[in-house]
């Protein structure tokens, strides 16, 4: 039985159970597919996190909204760019902890990566109550979900404060969460490079093979291959590490007779045309190399830490993967993601007076070191900017208009990449 019949089981007890329970606890709600605990402990928590340093959360925020601005661009561009790619191969995949579509791009492990998609829901959504703590704008609820069986978070800020407050602070509430998942990101990379970096100067580990991490359902390799096997060699040619296995797959054809020896006996596999590339064979299965403590480490460190180490550099990259692909897939420029919110913000945005005396208040206050000639140039071209922008201000129709129009282009787009790519694999598994 393959994993998404085991997250289809999953969802059937656990929403079964929270029907029968809804209505005898407050604080326990059922929105669709969404179950809802709501506590206010965690409200204390945030405040505490956001009221230790407000000044250093601004901060970063001040420096993460040009960062965001820019990634909303790439990512444009990118879901634009990958309509002429999907032709050639998937480039959008669906993230389910797991569960190994036929020709996805990606496939995660299903406990390190549950575990991983949950930092990214908590962070992301913690990122947003603890910015609009720190703009003194009221949470009106906050707790943990379920969505489906996915775990994670939400913070509610109150909707009649958050419009009270001015532009800029409203940028840095919307920006917040996916700024949040690139700080964890960063953290996660900066550890896991730590954590690799201390593996390889032991030189901790020797490889004796490929071991099978997943049998894609529906391949050829399905029933013929498990995950957990170790394949020592393909066709009689040995296989000892990537390097080896890769070259040895590369030169097999489509409907040749590829002969696997593994730890659990000698087994057959007839490739067939690889879904993301019909020119090239596919047997189906994804591995890793089977890695085993040398005996020097071993006489030194024991068997423990080197898999502790190993399991810790595994969860650490997911984290960096999941929060880095979420936190930039937030920023897409479409509702309800906090994209389509800040592009709304920056087209309902209004040049005042007041906003006017600010941002040249700002500007003098960056520019501070540069010649008083070039702080000139710059102030009038700023302001330059300001006047055209003051100009052309939209109205709200029109905003709401725009913001719409480019939430459903971009929701066509993303339909028609995760049809054309996700839905046949998905099919074959059911």
């Amino acid at each position: 039985m393959n994993a998404l019949w085991y997250y289809a089981i999953g969802f059937i007890v656990i929403y079964v159970l929270a029907f029968l329970l809804k209505g005898r606890y407050d604080n326990i709600s059922l929105e669709g597919i969404v179950l809802m605990y709501k506590t206010d402990k965690l409200h204390d928590i945030i405040d505490k996190i956001a009221k230790t340093a407000p000044r250093f959360w601004k901060t970063y925020l001040n420096i993460g909204i040009p960062l965001g601005i820019f990634l909303m661009i790439v990512m444009v561009v990118s879901l634009i760019w990958s309509l002429q790619l999907m032709f050639e191969m998937p480039t959008v995949s669906l993230i389910l902890p797991g569960v190994d579509i036929p020709g996805s791009p990606l496939y995660i492990p299903f406990g390190t990566g549950l575990l991983a998609l949950a930092t990214v829901l908590v962070i992301h959504e913690g990122g947003h109550g603890v910015l609009a703590r720190v703009e003194d704008v009221k949470i009106d609820s906050v707790g943990l979900l379920l969505f489906a069986i996915i775990p994670g978070a939400f913070v509610e800020p109150n909707e009649e404060e958050l419009k009270k407050i001015n532009g800029i602070s409203k940028l840095r509430v919307f920006f917040a969460g996916p700024m949040f998942n690139m700080g964890l990101a960063a953290i996660a990379l900066i550890l896991m490079m730590c954590v690799g970096g201390f593996i390889a100067s032991e030189d901790m580990y020797v490889s004796d093979g490929m071991e099978i991490t997943s049998v894609v359902p529906a391949s050829p390799s399905e029933g013929v291959l498990s995950e957990g096997m170790v394949i020592h060699g393909v066709n009689n040619n040995a296989v000892n590490d990537t390097a080896s296995y890769t070259k040895v797959l590369n030169s097999m054809h489509i409907g040749d007779n590829i002969t696997f020896s593994t730890d659990k006996g000698t087994y057959s596999v007839i490739s067939t045309e690889n879904p993301n590339n019909s020119s090239k064979s596919y047997i189906g299965v994804r591995s890793k190399e089977h890695r085993i403590v040398s005996p020097a480490v071993s006489s030194k460190y024991g068997t423990l830490l080197p898999w502790l180490l190993t399991e810790l550099r595994e969860l650490l990259y997911l984290i960096f993967l999941l929060n880095f692909a979420v936190g930039t897939f937030n920023l897409l420029p479409m509702k309800p993601l906090d994209g389509g919110l800040i592009l709304e913000e920056f087209m309902s945005y209004r040049i005042t007076e007041d906003r006017r005396r600010d941002f040249n208040d700002t500007l003098n206050w960056w520019t501070r070191p540069l010649p008083q000639g070039s702080r000139c140039w710059l102030s009038r071209r700023f302001n330059n900017l300001l006047d055209f922008l003051h100009e052309h201000e939209l109205g709200e129709q029109t905003v709401n208009f725009v913001v719409r129009s480019v939430s459903y282009v971009l929701l066509v787009i993303l339909l028609v990449l995760i049809l054309y790519g996700m839905v046949p694999g998905i099919l074959k598994m059911i």
